[in-house]
Parts: C-alpha cells; sequence; structure tokens
C-alpha cells in the first residue's frame, strides 16, 4: 500500500468521527409553522416520550386533536405549559 493511503485512513476517521459528534449534539430544528396539522402516526406512548425527551416533564392530559396534533398539559422547568407534538415531531410549548 502507498504511503498516501496509509495517512488517509487516519484522516478519514477522524473527519468521519468528528461530523458524527456534531450530528449528536446538534439540536434538531423546530418548523417555525408548528404545530403543523397532518396525519400523525405516533402513538400516545411514543408521544408522550418524545414530549419527555425534549425537556418536559409531568406530561398529563394527553391527546389527539382532530388535526392530528398530540396535546398536553406538561411542566417547563418550574412553569406549567401546554405542550403540543405534531406530526413531524416538533414539540412546541404554548
Amino acid at each position: 500500500m502507498s504511503r498516501i493511503a496509509l495517512l488517509s485512513i487516519p484522516v478519514a476517521l477522524v473527519l468521519g468521527s468528528t461530523s458524527l459528534a456534531i450530528a449528536q449534539t446538534t439540536p434538531q430544528a423546530t418548523d417555525q409553522a408548528a404545530p403543523m396539522a397532518g396525519a400523525n402516526s405516533f402513538t400516545e406512548n411514543q408521544a408522550k416520550d418524545r414530549i419527555e425527551k425534549a425537556g418536559f416533564t409531568e406530561v398529563t392530559g394527553l391527546r389527539k386533536d382532530d388535526q392530528g396534533i398530540w396535546r398536553a398539559n406538561a411542566k417547563q422547568g418550574d412553569k406549567q405549559v401546554n405542550v403540543s407534538l405534531d406530526f413531524r415531531g416538533n414539540v412546541v410549548a404554548q
């Protein structure tokens, strides 16, 4: 194997792992129009899990409305808020 080929392997590994680390730490952007109506395929448990992973606690009263948006009451820090989850996975406090 040539010297250039041998040197390119570690460089590729370093660059590849750096982009993976960036992808894992970059927060997912929320659509500006969220929550958006649409056919929502999340189950109730999946919806609650997504809301909790977005940083909300004490999720109660979870229900899916006629526009396909999951809505609930939850705590964000020490503040009680209304929260929504749309079909694209956008979690929005209102």
